[in-house]
């Protein structure tokens, strides 16, 4: 089984960093191919790819000095990128490990079996002779571009940045937030320790659970008690202020998550937005399990013309297309797809849909902008040069537990975020 899943993973890595594809499409389009993977085989592609394309740095770094010349198949090199990634990371026997590698190597190139073998033998018996060399270099350190590497240190210093990077790098937090309508935070902590699944409170209504578990043994799921976001991305709706009977739009508002959150706190007229009809699916099936209603409206965020009605709302949450800088431990192939001059690329496209929107919002309303990014040209600049611009918006305080600027960073408890609210002046 190992040599089918370790090639099916190695072709899975190859299209995203050497194609520059989304792992979640690739591996969603390799998992669906029959004769249909087992469960298990499925559970370690998946593991295999994310781990790989995680620490990507450090295992390039790695094979880098294992190599005495360059491969003529970059398969073979993805392939001992996997293999490595085992022998470092997964529990699975060296032995078994480079069998299964060699074996699925010779179905490449029956010439290459051999030097597959030599590779990794020589990284069990050098492993930690390689890892101290690898150290001191910063890609393969933290496993990220080192321009990214580089931003993240001139923005919040280098202790600081180490820790974001290194929480980049951690698998994901499974993080709760209680539906207020089907009972209290504390009832379902409860309910959740009765049924051998312990959690910690981490935000208002955020539930950490120690052991990430499939949905189907959450108690109450499929009837709406609970639904999975995390923490940081729970306090969208709280900072947006909703009261009964406003008129609320969520802008982008794609999977649905926070459009979700809002209509479980108060009785309001929501308008859900998204530029992308197929997955403005999604909203309407979280609002379905959870037996909320919205408007939901394909369109453009940058372009209310083409689905805007004309009437004002009292709340607009932007959750603006970004980076999404502040996700990478959920997305990893996003720290090897990015380019620094995308950065730029977002922040002007947020001020665009910032500025198409803000004609929509009453006087007196509140506007809540918000990314899930950690760059500040994404977050507090864009906010800077539309406020300067805008002199009907009046910038409010939101209280967050690491900064009172906005800005979340990526940490145990929740992913990185940016929020900033803004108040149209009479």
């Amino acid at each position: 089984m190992m040599q089918k899943v370790q090639i099916a993973a190695s072709k899975v890595v190859s299209q995203v960093l050497l194609q520059g594809r989304n792992l979640n499409q690739v591996l969603e389009n390799t998992l669906n191919v029959k004769p249909a993977w087992e469960p298990s085989e499925r559970g370690a592609i998946q593991d295999l790819c994310y781990g790989t394309i995680r620490y990507y740095g450090q295992l390039k770094a790695i094979l880098d000095l294992l190599l005495h010349k360059p491969l003529s198949d970059d398969s073979v090199g993805y392939l001992l990128l996997v293999a490595l990634y085992q022998l470092q990371y997964s529990k699975a026997t060296q032995h078994t490990v480079v069998d299964q590698a060699v074996r699925a190597a010779q179905g490449i190139q029956p010439q290459v079996g051999g030097l597959v073998n030599a590779i990794l033998r020589n990284y069990i018996r050098q492993q930690a002779e390689l890892l101290e060399k690898v150290s001191s270099r910063r890609e393969a350190r933290f496993s990220y571009p080192l321009w990214w590497i580089t931003e993240m240190n001139v923005q919040y210093g280098a202790e600081t940045a180490t820790s974001i990077l290194e929480a980049g790098n951690l698998h994901p937090p499974m993080t709760l937030r209680v539906n207020q309508r089907c009972g209290t935070t504390v009832e379902y902590q409860q309910l959740l320790s009765e049924q051998g699944m312990p959690a910690s409170l981490v935000a208002p209504n955020a539930l950490l659970l120690d052991k990430p578990v499939n949905v189907d043994r959450l108690p109450g799921f499929s009837s709406g008690w609970v639904s999975v976001q995390d923490a940081g991305a729970q306090y969208a709706a709280t900072l947006l202020d909703v009261r009964n009977g406003m008129r609320v739009l969520d802008a982008c508002s794609a999977p649905g998550g926070k459009t979700a959150h809002i209509l479980e706190l108060a009785e309001v007229d929501m308008v859900a937005v998204d530029k992308d009809a197929k997955r403005l699916q999604r909203v309407a099936d979280n609002l379905h399990r959870l037996e909320l209603n919205a408007r939901l409206l394909a369109g453009d965020a940058a372009e209310p013309a083409t689905w805007w009605n004309g009437k004002q709302f009292d709340r607009i949450l932007a959750d603006v297309p970004c980076s999404a800088s502040g996700v990478v431990r959920r997305h990893p192939d996003i720290k090897w797809l990015r380019r620094r001059e995308d950065i730029d690329s977002f922040a002007a496209q947020q001020l665009e849909i910032l500025n198409a929107l803000w004609p929509l919002l009453k006087k007196e309303g509140k506007l809540l902008y918000a990314t899930c990014s950690v760059f500040k040209q994404e977050n507090e600049s864009v906010i800077e040069k539309f406020v300067a611009k805008n002199t009907d918006a009046i910038r409010l305080s939101v209280v967050l537990p690491d900064d009172s600027s906005g800005q979340l960073v990526t940490n145990q408890q929740h992913d990185g975020f940016f929020y900033a609210l803004l108040q149209k002046s009479v």
